[in-house]
């Protein structure tokens, strides 16, 4: 019979295992470029009620982020930079997953003069509908709402206006 601590060490290693094929199978059937964007609908930090169906015929960046996320605060005021030089192109929507910090959000926004819609996502609804398995990530669709890029990680301005371009 195998000692308690060997078998514990293995069955921590099939459970490591299981996670990592889950999160991959995850982020494989997650949506790709070429996708239709799935619709949401959240609120803004004035209480109004936002769907991405609302800018069918303009293109959108959808960035997923939180107050405590390092990189995420490093690309915001890329990101409001964006909105500003691209806002007869682009519509940009800030989706925060900080499970209802709306305090904290609403503190983030204005210490860095944020003007682009801010969406709370308070359950993850709309987090689990695109898949989001790391932060920040960005989602770039066309006019006709499908997906032509994607990034998981912070993004400068340069790569944004990279990627906006496809």
């Amino acid at each position: 019979m195998l000692p308690k601590k060997v078998f514990f060490v293995f069955f921590l290693i099939v459970m490591l295992v299981f996670t990592i094929q889950n999160d991959v199978i995850l982020a494989n059937n997650g949506l790709n470029i070429g996708d239709k964007a799935p619709n949401f609908t959240l609120k803004d930090l004035n209480g109004n009620k936002v769907q991405l169906s609302d800018f069918k015929g303009k293109s959108v960046m959808i960035n997923f982020w939180t107050t405590w996320c390092p990189p995420c605060k490093k690309e915001m005021l890329d990101i409001e930079t964006f909105s500003k030089e691209q806002k007869e192109h682009w519509v940009v929507l800030a989706v925060n997953v900080d499970g209802g910090n709306e305090l904290g959000v609403r503190q983030f926004v204005q210490e860095r003069k944020l003007t682009f819609p801010v969406l709370m996502d308070e359950k993850d609804m709309v987090a689990n509908q695109y898949h989001i398995l790391s932060i920040p990530t960005t989602y770039f669709l066309n006019k006709e709402g499908v997906i032509i890029n994607k990034a998981f990680t912070m993004l400068t301005l340069e790569e944004m206006k990279e990627l906006a371009k496809k």
